[in-house]
C-alpha cells in the first residue's frame, strides 16, 4: 500500500511540470524596452539642395491630392520643386538666370494636374511645367518663354486639362528684346500640355488688353491660325 501511495505523487508532480511546461509564455508589453518599435512605413522626405546654399520655401499649393513646394535659395536664383513626399525636381531654369518669386509657383488641377513654375528674366519670363499622369509627375523638359513678361495656366481648349499662354511681341524680323520688337504689337500662343501649339489670338497693342491680365483668361473661340 505504502508503494502504491508513493506512485501515485511521483505521477502527480510529473503532470504537474508537464503542464508548467507547455504552458505559452505570456506576451511582451508593448512598452517592453527590450521590443523594436514599431514602424508606420512612412517615407522621410529627400534631403535638397539649392545651389550651394540651403533652400527656403517660397510657394507652396496643393494639387492631385498632393501638396506642391517650391523651394530656392535667398536671392531666386536657384530653385527646387518637391512633390509629395519623396520626389524633388532641380529646375532647368535654374541656368536661364531666372528669379523665383512667392508667385511664380501656379497649379491647376483636373483629369491631369498640371503646374507651372516662372520666373524672371533679363528679356521677360521663362516657365517651366510639370505635368501627372497616371498619378507620376513629370518634368515636360520644354521651358517656355515670353518676352512680354506672362506665362498663364488655363483651360482654354475646355478639355479638363489647363494650357500654357504665352503672351509674345509679335515682331518679324525683329530681335526679340530689342527696342522695336518691345515697340511691336502682342498675341497670346496656347499651348496644349500633349499636343503642343493650338493656335494663336488677334494682336493686341499692348498685353494689358488681353482678358484677365496679367493672369490670362481665353477660350476657343479667341484663337486663329499663328501668323
Amino acid at each position: 500500500m505504502l508503494l502504491t501511495a508513493l506512485l501515485a505523487v511521483v505521477v502527480t508532480a510529473g503532470v504537474i511540470v508537464t503542464v508548467v511546461l507547455l504552458r505559452p509564455a505570456a506576451p511582451t508589453p508593448a512598452g517592453d524596452p527590450g521590443v523594436p518599435p514599431v514602424s508606420d512605413g512612412a517615407p522621410s522626405a529627400p534631403g535638397v539642395n539649392c545651389g550651394d546654399s540651403a533652400c527656403r520655401e517660397i510657394g507652396a499649393m496643393t494639387v492631385g491630392g498632393l501638396p506642391v513646394v517650391l523651394l530656392a535659395d535667398s536671392a531666386g536664383k536657384q530653385g527646387v520643386v518637391r512633390i509629395g513626399a519623396d520626389t524633388a525636381y532641380p529646375l532647368i531654369i535654374n541656368d536661364r538666370g531666372v528669379t523665383l518669386k512667392g508667385d511664380s509657383l501656379r497649379c491647376v488641377d483636373g483629369t491631369t494636374p498640371v503646374c507651372l513654375v516662372r520666373g524672371e528674366t533679363g528679356g521677360g519670363v521663362t516657365g517651366e511645367l510639370f505635368v501627372a499622369r497616371g498619378g507620376i509627375w513629370r518634368d515636360t523638359g520644354k521651358p517656355y518663354f515670353s518676352d512680354a513678361g506672362t506665362i498663364a495656366l488655363h483651360d482654354v481648349t475646355a478639355d479638363g486639362v489647363a494650357d500654357v499662354i504665352v503672351v509674345r511681341h509679335e515682331c518679324p524680323g525683329a530681335q526679340s528684346g530689342s527696342a522695336r520688337c518691345q515697340a511691336a504689337p502682342v498675341l497670346a500662343e496656347v499651348y496644349d500640355v500633349a499636343r503642343g501649339s493650338v493656335g494663336c489670338t488677334r494682336r493686341y497693342t499692348a498685353p494689358s488688353e488681353l482678358r484677365g491680365w496679367p493672369d490670362v483668361r481665353l477660350t476657343r473661340a479667341d484663337l486663329r491660325a499663328c501668323p
